[in-house]
């Protein structure tokens, strides 16, 4: 059976989350399966590199898939593109690929973006796309705060309390803080790179930051409650809207 690999975006708002749940509960993972039996008959099971929350968005999650026909990866795109309208999700590319090829245990590296605006007026073209507040943050201050986050770490204060993974110990291996000047406000986009991460990192690293940047905890407490391994201490979870899984990388690109 062809195993082929597919690159998708999608936005979270309207799904609960990536995986497959119950009866009547829209994800990501089973809209995409189900576009799949309409193409070939019989259950179908994608395996994605990362799953995301309700309300995270994808702009480069990796999924593979086994198929019985030997499709050409563009017109297999493009069917499954036609079976998926209107929801919001599309597959952006689709590469036929090595059967041990597998999308979230070869990934050698997945990369988040989250946004955040301040700004007082509601955000109209981007709601539900970035998280909102109202005042101004330090970015200097954040990325003091940051640093501490850098290189190999217990994690457990900024992990749920639902994370599955085996360990809380992790590698991240960069944290990007950039601001964007809008005529009535300002955008952070932090840009994060790490081999895999637990369930709310991305979310509780922000939040943490957050408050760094607001000014109610100086940069050097980043650095005290990730020694204390305690999940009380971390800063408040920010909410989804502004999570989105950036990319995957792989040994071998895929999708070159």
């Amino acid at each position: 059976m062809p195993r082929y690999a597919l690159k998708i975006e999608y936005e979270g708002g309207p799904f609960n989350g990536w995986q497959r749940q119950s009866e009547g509960q829209l994800t990501v993972q089973g809209a995409i399966e189900a576009a799949l039996a309409r193409l070939e008959a019989g259950p179908h099971t994608i395996a994605a590199a990362g799953r995301t929350d309700a309300g995270v968005h994808g702009l480069g999650q990796v999924a593979h898939c086994d198929l019985v026909k030997d499709w050409d990866p563009f017109r297999l795109t493009g069917a499954l593109n036609a079976h998926l309208r209107p929801l919001p999700v599309s597959v952006v590319a689709c590469a036929l690929v090595p059967d041990d090829f597998h999308a979230r245990f070869s990934a050698q590296e997945r990369r988040y973006l989250f946004r955040l605006v301040t700004r007082r007026p509601p955000v109209t073209h981007d709601h539900g796309l970035v998280w909102q507040v109202g005042h101004a943050l330090d970015l200097h201050a954040m990325r003091q705060g940051a640093a501490h986050l850098i290189g190999l770490h217990d994690f457990t204060t900024f992990r749920s309390s639902m994370c599955q993974s085996a360990s809380p110990v992790k590698t991240m291996d960069e944290i990007v803080i950039t601001e964007l000047d809008y005529p009535e406000g300002r955008e952070y986009r932090f840009n994060l790179r790490a081999r895999s991460f637990l369930h709310n990192q991305v979310r509780s690293f922000v939040g943490t930051l957050e408050r760094v940047g607001a000014g109610a905890w100086a940069p050097e407490k980043v650095a005290e409650v990730l020694a204390a391994k305690d999940r009380a201490a971390c800063g408040p979870v920010c909410p989804p809207q502004g999570l989105y899984l950036n990319g995957v990388i792989y040994p071998r690109d895929p999708f070159a």
